[in-house]
């Protein structure tokens, strides 16, 4: 395995600090989960969203695969203790408790670092180390979606803010702090000496739409989110067919894929009628050319439109479903799918690593852990004295 001989130890709840940790198991890390005794709270996600009891909580379950539970109550000295041991052993710890209450715990990364300087220290935070709102608490709906700037460029002019998904940005925020520890780690392989890794949803947010940003930076506003009866360039847009599947053309270069476009629909004529033959002009009849191209998509499904645009050399992607995606002959065949052991001989079915190696299998090894199930024998690798 990858990261095999490589202890982490993860203190996180939620999302983004056992994202980060969860890959780091997935790709053969020994990663023990430190989480209060009545479990980290994503565990009871349904419960705490809508009051619903259900067994199993699947995006727990996907970010903490394949970890050892140990279960301490951190109000009391003798965990604190235990805990900090546990941390002082470890290669890599990552975090996402807030940077106060790390210090209360003695577990904040300048305490850490001077007794164990080869300690690399993943802190996942909503804003950063530095800043009047260092400490604020926060979720990727808020640090990450909203004050980053994502849902309001994602909403129509005028409009109600655009919502976001449970996780969305702190999958991309767990990337990004895994990433940073991988390079400390191979930075400390030159030097001998660990760091603080600084990963925060709001940064990220704001990585995440850079080109808008940039933009806002340069010259001092973005493109705005149009209706899509009024796009620029019909070579890049969505297109709805006769049995009611989306799917996206992505035809950026548009000089290039407007004749082709127009070859595919059996709309030759268009290629050279004056009001659509160029850029400019597309964009000034968008809204008529728009009507005449929906027209012409809706005489058709979708799977008789795909091998026309292949024909033609145009690039596409359908709009799909959760429930398409989960039967998408091509995920499957990515290995974006896999089968997690339950720990009674079976298996259930989850999301794969998004990086798959040529060198090693990144399959998840183990079960999800119970709360606290590898307590006893994880504390007693801790007071083992060494050979």
């Amino acid at each position: 395995m990858l990261l095999s001989g490589l202890r982490v130890v993860e203190m996180g709840f939620w999302v983004a600090g056992p994202a980060a940790a969860g890959l780091m198991a997935d790709w053969g890390a020994d990663v023990v989960k430190i989480e209060p005794p009545r479990g980290d709270p994503m565990r009871q996600f349904y419960r705490a969203l809508a009051g619903v009891e259900l067994p199993s909580c699947p995006g727990f379950d996907l970010d903490n695969r394949g970890k050892r539970s140990v279960a301490l109550d951190l109000a009391e000295p003798d965990a604190r203790e235990a805990a900090r041991a546990l941390v002082l052993g470890a290669d890599v710890f990552i975090t996402n408790y807030r940077r106060d209450a790390l210090s209360r715990l003695g577990l904040d990364y300048e305490s850490l670092a001077a007794e164990n300087p080869r300690l690399v220290y993943g802190h996942v935070t909503g804003y950063g180390q530095d800043g009047p709102d260092a400490g604020r608490a926060a979720y990727d709906i808020g640090a990450f979606w909203s004050r980053a700037g994502i849902g309001s460029i994602l909403a129509p002019a005028g409009g109600e803010p655009a919502g976001s998904r449970a996780g969305f940005g702190d999958h991309i925020t767990a990337s990004h702090c895994l990433a940073g520890v991988l390079a400390a780690l191979l930075a400390r392989e030159r030097t001998g000496k660990g760091q603080l890794v600084d990963a925060c949803l709001l940064r990220s947010g704001i990585y995440t739409i850079g080109f808008d940003v940039t933009q806002q930076l340069a010259f001092g506003g973005v493109l705005p989110l149009g209706k899509r009866e009024d796009t620029p360039s019909p070579t890049i847009t969505s297109f709805k067919s006769g049995d009611g599947r989306w799917v996206w053309m992505l035809g950026v270069e548009a000089e290039r894929h407007w004749p082709r476009l127009c070859q595919a629909f059996d709309l030759a004529l268009l290629a050279s009628d004056p009001r659509f033959a160029t850029v400019t002009a597309r964009a000034a009849n968008c809204r008529e050319l728009m009507r005449i191209l929906d027209e012409q998509f809706l005489k058709r499904p979708l799977a008789e439109w795909l091998p026309r645009f292949d024909a033609a050399d145009l690039w596409w992607a359908p709009v799909n479903t959760p429930a398409d995606v989960v039967q998408d002959p091509q995920a499957i065949a990515a290995r974006a799918f896999v089968d997690v052991p339950d720990g009674a001989g079976g298996t259930h079915r989850s999301v794969g690593s998004p990086v798959l190696f040529s060198g090693a299998d990144v399959t998840p090894r183990a079960k999800v852990p119970a709360i606290g199930e590898h307590t006893r024998d994880v504390l007693d690798e801790v007071r083992r004295p060494p050979r």
